[in-house]
């Protein structure tokens, strides 16, 4: 949904439940914004619980269904956590193949697996439209999860995916995209996030991240200003882009959601003279399992950089901005 259209439906769940909260609901709905669920059930011990699921944005069944995995596995490692376990979530029409059905599951499933859990069952329903994603649970010690709240001045921001995954499946689904920009496309949006945020933990000290999905780079960022009471400051010319997002965006293509985050965030955003509109658009641009945007303590960022690639990771990185105290958004060359 638009954000303002979402904002607007979960009003009432907000007023039913804000003072009815049991002290075990870490995060919940009181929390405006945040990207899974936290219940504590121990001491040691959270529970990290999301649901996510969509229409396909690749032609592949296999590399659909992974993707449609791992951007829902995503809410639990923004948060900080493991997977442990999923449940498929399924719509598919009544006539369609059901070897495509079986390559949508395995896709899912193999990438459930690739992140350390398991698939436990799941519920489907016939829809004219195919839809697949999963509903997640993980854990994490309930001290150490991480909430778009958690940013203070002088953090560092650091995001694990380049940007252009909207703009590029606009493309593809218009019959326009280059071959090689999608490979590249749906590689990234493969890849898990779990080794990022292992990172984190092991860099300790962190405590404000978020995932970039359906709202845009600018949009998330917006929420993480708004929870943690700050200003978020990014360099343009640090933050990645996917090889052929800017061709696409210079002829405006784009999902509508771009235009939806566009109308609802920016008036609480600054762009410096001189950006290029096609620019702007791209940190508009809706993503799909796309990276984590972290929040670092300056004198962190070096023992992240070498969490990155201890331990047998391979975790990319780029540092794209920094949060400073005030309010909104400002975006420089």
């Amino acid at each position: 949904m638009a954000p303002e259209a979402l904002t607007q439906v979960l009003r009432p769940l907000h007023n039913l439940f804000n003072n009815g909260n049991p002290p075990e609901l870490l995060v919940g709905l009181g929390v405006a914004g945040d990207d899974a669920a936290i219940y504590q059930v121990s001491p040691e011990q959270a529970i990290i619980s999301t649901i996510d699921f969509f229409p396909p944005v690749v032609d592949d069944p296999y590399d659909y269904g992974a993707i449609a995995a791992a951007n829902a596995m995503g809410d639990v490692y923004a948060m900080g956590g493991e997977v442990t376990f999923a449940l498929n979530v399924g719509a598919f029409p009544a006539n369609m193949d059901p070897t495509i059905v079986s390559e949508i599951l395995r896709g899912g499933a193999e990438k459930v697996i690739e992140a350390g859990a398991v698939i436990a069952g799941g519920h489907t329903v016939t829809d004219d439209e195919p839809k697949y994603g999963l509903a997640v649970t993980g854990v994490v010690h309930p001290d150490r999860f991480f909430t778009k709240s958690g940013a203070q001045p002088g953090d560092v921001l650091v995001l694990t995916k380049p940007l252009g995954t909207g703009t590029i499946s606009t493309a593809l689904k218009g019959g326009i995209a280059n071959s090689a920009h999608v490979a590249a496309m749906v590689e990234s949006m493969k890849r898990l996030n779990r080794e990022a945020t292992q990172s984190a933990q092991a860099t300790g000290g962190i405590k404000a991240a978020t995932d970039i999905t359906g709202f845009g780079l600018l949009g998330h960022a917006m929420e993480m200003v708004e929870a943690s009471g700050c200003k978020i400051v990014f360099e343009l010319n640090r933050i990645p882009l996917l090889d052929g997002a800017t061709t696409y965006a210079a002829d405006f293509v784009f999902p509508g959601g771009m235009s939806n985050n566009k109308m609802y965030f920016e008036k609480q955003v600054t762009f410096a003279p001189g950006i290029p509109d096609d620019r702007q658009w791209l940190l508009w641009d809706p993503q799909t399992s796309g990276g984590l945007l972290i929040a670092i303590p300056a004198d962190r960022l070096r023992d992240f950089q070498n969490a990155c690639t201890a331990d047998g990771r391979n975790q990319p990185l780029w540092v794209i901005g920094q949060v400073t105290a005030g309010s909104g958004i400002e975006v420089l060359p």
